[in-house]
């Protein structure tokens, strides 16, 4: 008989539990846990993610948008950013992009797609990115509809991370660009030690003065420690189909971008 964990119940772990940050869950309970995380969340999801990384995240976004290196002419050029929230990612490639780019934002949480419509309407930007709430592990778009497929600091909250890739390789064309950002493993002992103190104490305090709550901020720094190390999520990639895959850390591996091409 397995162990007993305790999260506030007695509850017998089964076989197909997932991760949700340190707890483990049901299969079918996660994703509406990680979306009772994001409603929560929505409304400051921008001025928290400034204050979390002391605005570092601008420039990892502005890397992502640099290696995909939308065309500036007028050639169609479609993009689809999963979990693209409030539409930090979409708007930098749109701007970035020629008058033929189009970026298609999808994301699972209806509170975080409404506050990505509302900023795309003040910015301007609402011929150039549409919005529709989907699901990166069933995706609404037939195979081969996509030039390019980003994701930033979304993967690592899908249920089932092989699934997630199978469905970006499929919505792409043939000679598509994956591009994901995402939280990863540091790579230098002592910025490791000060890394976790500070995301263990200082982002669940700020997540509570600026949202009132800061449960759903423990969870995005548990779920950090979980996601897999930069060659493994490297080789979760090959195993998907991708080629020429590859990854490069910022900021001493806070977070990395991995790579990979559709042949």
């Amino acid at each position: 008989m397995k162990p007993l964990v305790y999260d506030g119940s007695m509850v017998e772990p089964q076989e197909n539990d997932v991760d949700f940050g340190f707890r483990r869950v049901g299969e079918n309970e996660k994703q509406g846990l990680v979306n009772e995380v994001f409603s929560k969340a929505a409304e400051r999801y921008d001025q928290m993610n400034d204050l979390m990384s002391g605005g570092l995240h601008r420039f990892w976004k502005d890397d992502l948008v640099t290696l995909l290196n939308p065309p500036r002419n007028p050639t169609a050029f479609k993009v689809l950013d999963v979990a693209g929230g409030t539409g930090d990612i979409a708007f930098r490639i749109a701007r970035a992009g020629g008058a033929g780019t189009h970026v298609t934002v999808a994301d699972i949480s209806p509170e975080m797609v409404h506050e990505g419509k509302k900023r795309a309407e003040r910015e301007g930007l609402l011929e150039r990115c549409d919005f529709t709430v989907g699901n990166a592990e069933s995706l609404a778009f037939p195979d081969q509809s996509f030039d390019a497929y980003t994701i930033a600091f979304g993967i690592r909250n899908v249920t089932h991370i092989d699934r997630a890739l199978a469905e970006a390789h499929r919505v792409l064309k043939p000679g598509g660009h994956f591009l994901c950002l995402e939280f990863s493993h540091v790579d230098m002992e002592l910025l490791a030690k000060a890394y976790d103190t500070f995301s263990f104490t200082v982002i669940p305090a700020i997540g509570k003065v600026v949202t009132g709550d800061g449960q759903p901020y423990r969870y995005l720094v548990e779920s950090i420690r979980k996601f897999p190390r930069q060659d493994e999520f490297k080789a979760m990639i090959d195993a998907a189909g991708f080629a020429r895959t590859s990854y490069r850390n910022l900021s001493g591996g806070i977070v990395a971008i991995h790579t990979g091409w559709r042949i």
